[in-house]
């Protein structure tokens, strides 16, 4: 601990420890990403998201949306209770250790080709409708 001179006396400096009690979902959301071996841009990739966006979440600046939250759930291996709301057992906290398993790191990055995969082909039977649709409207010339 250490101790600074101010104009109104003396100022202990407390050593900063993350607790359920007074940890924010930022704080949460930091502490499973880090836990899953992650980081800011890795999980950004994995939920199709931009990087800054998952730094305004740990820094409680956004907050994501309930799909997004689901997916981060199970991303980083933790109840969404508990990245919430800090409640729950401590099986559905992250794990403190290394990170995922190689094995683990390639299945999220399959699932991570996988998404992109889906939403192209999204976007490719959106174009192929309006395309359709605008045809049909025309009497099908």
């Amino acid at each position: 601990m250490a101790e600074h001179g101010t104009d109104e006396g003396t100022v202990r400096e407390e050593a900063l420890v993350f607790t359920d009690d007074v940890a924010t979902f930022g704080d949460r959301l930091t502490h499973a990403r880090e836990a899953a071996g992650l980081s800011v841009a890795g999980l950004a990739r994995r939920l199709g998201v931009r990087r800054p966006l998952v730094e305004a979440w740990e820094a409680d600046q956004a907050e994501p949306r309930a799909n997004q939250m689901q997916m981060m759930s199970g991303l980083l291996g933790v109840s969404l209770r508990w990245l919430l709301t800090g409640e729950g057992g401590k099986e559905e906290a992250p794990a403190t250790g290394g990170p995922l398993a190689s094995e683990t790191r390639a299945m999220l990055d399959d699932l991570a080709r996988m998404r992109v995969e889906v939403l192209a082909l999204a976007g490719r039977m959106g174009e192929l409708e309006g395309r359709l649709r605008a045809r049909m409207g025309t009497g099908g010339r």
